[in-house]
């Protein structure tokens, strides 16, 4: 089960976010709602960190344990952070949502409304996922069924192919004794009568 930490911050700080996935190697990822997640580094055990875009570099590194640390937080910081395995299918750390705490009423007013905001995108996406979910299910379900009735009705038209052919096979000829079947036959009895 995914769980979710809230951490607050004051505008300026430095900040370190805990992964808990142990693996060696893995991404840090970045949700800001309601834009797309933004892959941000790699980080391994056995190599150096890769960044994705290097202009982060200078704002982001990891230290030991995973942990990832963000130097002199920002408006622009805001958002969820998770670290994502590499596997296939990636598991996901507990997600770590970063506020920043202001004293000006002004702003602390529009991060408010850009929490109401982003928990309503929230709500929508997930409602997004469930019926996307169900769909995928519902078409797996049906290509299923269509495929097992194309091998049965094949089956099905095989054997009474068969059945037919052997009906065929086993139905008993009348001849009529009185009418030669074919001119080997009438030869036969041509000959006899001779």
């Amino acid at each position: 089960m995914v769980t979710l930490t809230v951490q607050l911050t004051d505008m300026g700080q430095n900040v370190t976010i805990n992964c808990d996935l142990d693996v060696q190697e893995f991404n840090w990822l970045l949700l800001k709602l309601p834009d797309s997640p933004v892959l941000m580094l790699l980080s391994s055990t056995t190599s150096a960190t890769f960044y994705y875009n290097k202009t982060l570099k200078h704002k982001y590194s990891v230290q030991s344990k995973h942990c990832l640390f963000i130097n002199n937080v920002t408006l622009d910081d805001v958002g969820l952070y998770y670290c994502v395995t590499t596997d296939t299918p990636p598991k996901y750390s507990s997600g770590t949502r970063l506020y920043i705490t202001e004293l000006s009423l002004n702003l602390e007013n529009k991060n408010h409304t850009v929490m109401k905001y982003t928990e309503q995108n929230q709500t929508h996406w997930q409602i997004i996922i469930l019926i996307s979910a169900f769909i995928n299910a519902l078409l797996i379900i049906v290509v299923i069924g269509l495929v097992k009735m194309f091998v049965l009705g094949s089956k099905r038209t095989r054997d009474n192919l068969k059945r037919s052919q052997d009906t065929h096979r086993q139905q008993p000829r009348v001849m009529d004794l009185g009418q030669p079947q074919n001119s080997s036959q009438a030869q036969v009895k041509q000959l006899r009568l001779k």
